[in-house]
């Protein structure tokens, strides 16, 4: 299964963002806290190098928090300041305060001078990660456009905080080619890429694997699975049976398990379940599994 999604709207919002990095003060990063490394686009790393920046690793809430805890631990050694954050839970002052951090420099130049600075950050991340979530739950209302499904935001809109801080949401941005099919597929899971692009059955298959490997008491349970070392179509079968998605005759009905499951897992419904971990974690399973439990 091949996934390559690169809609001619991020062509242009690619070189919208570019345009715009001259008038921020602060690039707000966002990235899945369950998919710390996949949900990073490459590009944007190029296009903001130099400018001071803040990385979210969003949906923490839905995240195992020693994996985050690992995550947080690696990007802060590289010099990124990192923080976790859920846009449905967290307390909105704690993305301003690292805002505040960010911008402090350049807040100080401006009072050296006299000036009173109003602060633009930019905040940037691939399509559903939470970025105009994030922009409503720091603005306090619905000021920006949400969606559970990649493309909602289309152009750079500008939001006002407060009167010294101001917000753009800027469109998801992928990268043209999707060289790494494994993050590609990962990407898919949380739903950056459209499910209609995509082959959901296998998609589907690659989830449920992905489940058995990260926490594979939750995913037999959950999903009634008999055997955790089923593969393939036989697993994709055994869900079905387990959860009784079938239609008259006994026959699976695939379309069915294929939507409830990635919408559980994108809803956080398996429990906190990270899939990716820091290269210094990789091979420590104790802190692969410890929390990826549901709830």
């Amino acid at each position: 299964m091949e996934i390559n999604w690169y809609p001619g709207h991020m062509a242009r919002a690619k070189r919208l963002l570019a345009d715009q990095l001259g008038r921020v003060d602060v690039v707000l990063e966002l990235c899945d806290a369950r998919l710390p490394d996949s949900s990073r686009n490459p590009d944007l790393e190029r296009l903001i190098r130099g400018k001071s920046r803040v990385l979210l690793l969003n949906k923490s809430d839905l995240a195992n928090p020693n994996v985050t805890a690992a995550w947080l631990r690696y990007y802060r050694a590289q010099g990124v300041q990192a923080a976790p954050f859920s846009a449905v839970g967290s307390r909105p002052k704690e993305a301003l305060a690292l805002i505040d951090t960010a911008a402090r420099e350049a807040v100080e130049r401006a009072a050296a001078k006299g000036v009173r600075k109003i602060v633009r950050a930019m905040v940037v991340g691939v399509p559903n990660v939470g970025k105009s979530t994030l922009i409503n739950r720091l603005h306090g209302s619905g000021i920006a456009k949400t969606g559970d499904k990649p493309g909602v935001t289309r152009a750079n809109q500008w939001v006002n905080i407060s009167p010294y801080l101001q917000l753009m949401d800027s469109p998801g941005l992928m990268w043209p080619k999707l060289e790494d099919q494994l993050a590609a597929r990962r990407l898919c899971y949380i739903g950056s890429v459209k499910d209609d692009v995509v082959d959901l059955p296998m998609l589907t298959i690659h989830l449920l694997e992905d489940l058995l490997q990260a926490a594979p008491e939750m995913a037999c349970q959950r999903y009634r699975i008999p055997d955790r070392e089923l593969r393939g179509e036989a697993l994709l079968e055994a869900v079905c049976r387990g959860r009784g998605f079938l239609m008259k005759g006994g026959v699976c009905d695939y379309d069915r398990c294929c939507a409830v499951v990635l919408d559980e897992f994108r809803a956080g419904k398996c429990g906190r379940i990270t899939l990716e971990f820091p290269p210094r974690t990789r091979e420590t399973e104790e802190e692969k599994h410890a929390g990826n439990q549901p709830e």
